[in-house]
């Protein structure tokens, strides 16, 4: 739907750029409001579109989670040290921090095997080093 309402909003600018009287004082204005048609259109393509490759991901790093959902979206940190248990499912991460909030991390946006392997095991690597509680799909303490 956005995507139509920018592309109705470029043709009007259009006509009204190219049919517009050249002698009319303040034509200045529908080239401005043919460029900031232009730019929403870029704006939408880019928000709705992996034109520039995957814009979702999560990273672990030592020390911090982060799970960002796309271009313009605000990134979720997860400090390691305020980590008290994570459970690990073969979609999901449930983080739970040491003031109770629970975080779910959605590993579906993780495309490929390798990636999600790599994920998985640097939790288990984080979990020796900073001591808080694993538990895998099943239940079971790592």
């Amino acid at each position: 739907m956005q995507l139509i309402l920018t592309l109705f909003w470029l043709a009007w600018a259009a006509m009204l750029l190219f049919s517009a009287d050249r002698t009319y004082e303040q034509s200045y204005l529908y080239y401005a409001f043919f460029g900031l048609a232009v730019v929403f259109f870029f704006y939408v393509m880019l928000q709705n579109t992996s034109i520039f490759g995957v814009q979702s991901y999560i990273e672990v790093t030592p020390q911090y989670i982060v799970q960002k959902f796309g271009v313009f979206r605000t990134k979720h940190i997860i400090q390691i040290p305020d980590i008290a248990a994570v459970h690990i499912t073969p979609l999901a991460l449930r983080v739970t921090l040491k003031d109770g909030e629970q975080v779910y991390l959605d590993l579906k946006q993780v495309r490929k095997k390798r990636d999600l392997d790599r994920i998985k095991n640097k939790i288990r690597d984080m979990a020796e080093l900073h001591e808080f509680e694993l538990t895998d799909n099943v239940g079971n303490n790592v």
